[in-house]
């Protein structure tokens, strides 16, 4: 049989957060635009965490009032040491700018299916249960892209341009094969979500609890009602030694780490463990000529810092803005789309730079002993809160910290200086 085809000004792949902001912001300009998923909403997603500074983007998308009806408030971050015996809270309010005090903790199964129908009542066109498996190209240009939609017919989408927004997926660049493994950042996870847990009291019961121990760290993500989403990022040859179900290694991970230990004690858990091998990668090519990658579907490091949804938001805006500046002025192409990659990696290098180094001696120490030396401190709530793309003076106070973190790094390997133990 011959494929069905649709035809559009843009089509977007992918609905979670990054896809669907792109859709309604070229919608709202008037682009025909498509939207596809190749699951059904509401589907499980990790990533519950949002950061202070994604609130100006779903306002400008008109959502913020049904986020807030299904989130949890987050005024501060978390970082628990079992090398120090102790925890430090960053509250966002004690930003360089003080603004957006606070963020949400949400289920992404309920956050995502609110950007994607906010995206059909824009004027998005939404097809869910739709596939897509292949890519066609002539030299630096995407001709086409075609799978099965959800009746099981093969369909072939044609765009004046196309934005991938596959997430982990990484249609475009696999399909490229642009995507490479993260030599820098070798990580594992596993995650499910416990009922039960120990919260915190009052106005801290929404933070975010990061706690360092041997083989990595743990996410502890309280959710509205009594749901707490816990993960291990880890050592990927400690999970390779794996030689019990994963729910059992699980629970044994959990028990290396008291803090997490005592917060599950009476806690059940209420999903499966899903594990996920070493995850961390980037796309060599971010763009081409008529093509662009949008948040994780280009790059993903590690969820310490809750980047992941900020990213993609950010990455929509800036996307749907530089597509139509493409469609509108087909001769910027090139500055537009260089302009776009320039911007989105300094941000990504911002969070990767801390990534890479968040479970050395010398950052632990320095969290687990913030000063505000030259302001110092008050940046590092501000990269926390996902303040990198303002005009907020955080320049000065990361390269103070950085370098400061330079030199307790090199004190340590000399043997000048002695890292906390337990």
């Amino acid at each position: 049989m011959e494929p069905h085809q649709n035809d559009s000004d843009v089509l977007v792949m992918g609905g979670g957060p990054a896809g669907s902001a792109t859709a309604t912001r070229l919608a709202r300009m008037g682009y025909r635009t498509t939207l596809i998923e190749k699951d059904y909403h509401p589907r499980f997603h990790i990533g519950e965490s949002l950061l202070p500074l994604s609130l100006p983007y779903l306002e400008d998308l008109g959502v913020l009032d049904e986020v807030d009806a299904i989130g949890l408030r987050k005024y501060a971050a978390e970082f628990h040491s079992v090398y120090h015996g102790r925890h430090i809270a960053f509250p966002f309010a004690e930003a360089v700018r003080d603004d957006y005090p606070y963020a949400y903790e949400v289920r992404r199964s309920e956050f995502d299916e609110i950007l994607f129908r906010n995206a059909g009542t824009h004027g998005v066109t939404l097809m869910e249960g739709c596939r897509v498996d292949q890519a066609t190209f002539e030299d630096d240009r995407l001709e086409s892209v075609s799978g099965f939609d959800a009746a099981g017919n093969r369909i072939t989408f044609k765009a004046r341009f196309f934005v991938d927004a596959t997430g982990r997926d990484t249609f475009l660049a696999s399909a490229l094969g642009s995507k490479e493994k993260n030599p820098k950042h070798k990580s594992a996870a596993m995650y499910a979500h416990y009922e039960g847990a120990l919260r915190n009291d009052g106005e801290a019961e929404g933070n975010i609890a990061i706690y360092w121990f041997d083989k990595g760290w743990f996410w502890m993500i309280p959710l509205k009602g009594d749901t707490m989403s816990v993960g291990a990022v880890l050592k990927p040859e400690y999970l390779k030694s794996r030689t019990v179900p994963l729910e059992d290694f699980m629970a044994d991970t959990i028990a290396m780490c008291p803090g997490v230990s005592q917060r599950l004690q009476m806690a059940k858990r209420t999903t499966p463990v899903t594990g996920t091998g070493n995850y961390s990668y980037r796309s060599t090519r971010m763009s081409g000529r008529n093509y662009l990658l949008v948040g994780d579907a280009y790059a993903f490091i590690d969820p310490v810092f809750s980047s992941g949804v900020h990213l993609a938001l950010h990455g929509a805006f800036r996307a749907s803005e530089t597509v139509a500046k493409i469609l509108e002025n087909p001769e910027l192409n090139q500055r537009a789309l260089r302009h776009y990659e320039t911007e989105i990696r300094q941000g990504l290098d911002r969070f990767a730079w801390f990534i890479y180094r968040v479970t050395t001696p010398a950052i632990r120490d320095l969290f687990m002993n913030p000063r505000d030396f030259f302001g110092m401190r008050r940046g590092i709530i501000s990269v926390l809160a996902g303040d990198l793309f303002r005009k907020t003076p955080i320049d000065r106070p990361l390269l103070v910290f950085q370098f400061v973190y330079r030199i307790k790094s090199l004190l340590i390997r000399l043997g000048l200086a002695r890292p906390v133990t337990p």
